[in-house]
């Protein structure tokens, strides 16, 4: 078994800003994982409010025995191995993970939706994110979210208004909210999420500070929207801890770990009676296509890294409708 990796860098189509900072490109880490002929390809997307970087990802990676890999995969031992090396470094672990996903369903012939146990047919359409900007801007943005029949709008400043009149202005498709921990008064939080089901809003991300879970808990009790904790829910153990927090919870691969972690976090959560939303970071098709092999086992899917770069090294996944549509390919179903 042989593990390889490039260090890459995503470039955005436009500046990308949320409610605590701004960027124009995010690093990533393509990963190839190659055993009996075959290659499974993964990725680690490290936006910088994570900690991780090109350095620590090659340092980590460098640490990496594959040779402590045999098939077939028991992915349970393969994470604990990684945690073992280091804490933290989620994304890069996820890219470990997604490559041996990948591998895997190369070396048995299938797709890995069908191995994670998912069904095309349920696939929900997925949204397309809208950073912070001038109302010229975010006009501009809306019209090339064309076709997606949801937009996911990043909130969290004293805008927070007329960014959302602005949308209206051009467009009345649902609205899902993120406002990255950016509110801070709970009446005021109150009142803006009756403000935003007013406009259309189906659900508001991480409204306060992910350290805080009596307020967010206040106002998921209250708000007619539900509140889903994003920050707050990083990989399996939190999961628990957001139960009478949150309506649902906001998996990402970036921060599960990968797809076998973030399975059997849907599981729970929905042992646990919680909404589940699949999420990415700004990602290739890679990691989207890893994030789609989960996607239709959840209620909402906010899978839009691949549309926002202008650098795509690999193929886009079909797309139609507003929804993904999974391939019968072996593996990921990644195309080159």
């Amino acid at each position: 078994m042989e593990l390889t990796y490039q260090p890459y860098e995503l470039q955005l189509k436009h500046t990308f800003t949320i409610a605590k900072f701004s960027r124009t490109s995010t690093p990533v880490m393509l990963v190839q994982v190659s055993h009996e002929g075959k290659t499974g390809y993964g990725e680690a997307s490290m936006v910088p409010y994570m900690g991780e970087s090109h350095e620590s990802a090659a340092d980590f990676l460098s640490k990496v025995d594959i040779s402590r890999f045999s098939y077939p995969f028991d992915f349970g031992a393969m994470i604990s191995y990684l945690d073992s090396i280091a804490p933290g470094n989620p994304a890069v672990k996820a890219a470990i993970d997604i490559a041996l996903h990948d591998l895997d369903g190369k070396l048995k012939g299938k797709p890995c939706w069908q191995l994670l146990g998912s069904n095309p047919a349920l696939m929900p359409v997925t949204s397309f994110t809208i950073g912070i900007d001038t109302p010229e801007m975010i006009i501009k943005k809306v019209k090339e979210a064309e076709g997606f029949k949801v937009i996911k709008v990043k909130l969290g400043r004293d805008t927070d208004k007329e960014l959302i009149s602005t949308i209206r202005s051009v467009t009345d498709v649902p609205l899902y909210v993120d406002a990255n921990q950016g509110w801070t008064d709970l009446q005021q939080s109150l009142d803006m999420t009756y403000w935003l089901h007013e406009q259309g809003v189906r659900l508001i991300e991480q409204p306060m500070p992910k350290n805080d879970p009596d307020s967010n808990a206040w106002l998921t009790e209250r708000s007619p929207v539900p509140i889903i904790g994003d920050e707050a829910v990083q990989r399996f153990e939190d999961v628990e801890k957001a139960k009478g927090v949150y309506t649902g919870i906001n998996i990402k691969l970036m921060k599960s770990a990968g797809l076998y972690e973030a399975k059997r976090m849907i599981d729970k959560a929905r042992e646990l009676g919680l909404k589940i939303m699949i999420g990415c970071m700004t990602e290739t098709s890679c990691a989207a296509l890893a994030g789609l092999a989960t996607a239709p086992q959840a209620d909402w899917v906010d899978l839009d890294g691949p549309f926002l770069v202008s650098n795509n090294p690999y193929i886009m996944p079909d797309f139609a409708d507003g929804k993904y549509i999974l391939n019968e390919d072996d593996g990921l179903g990644l195309r080159f």
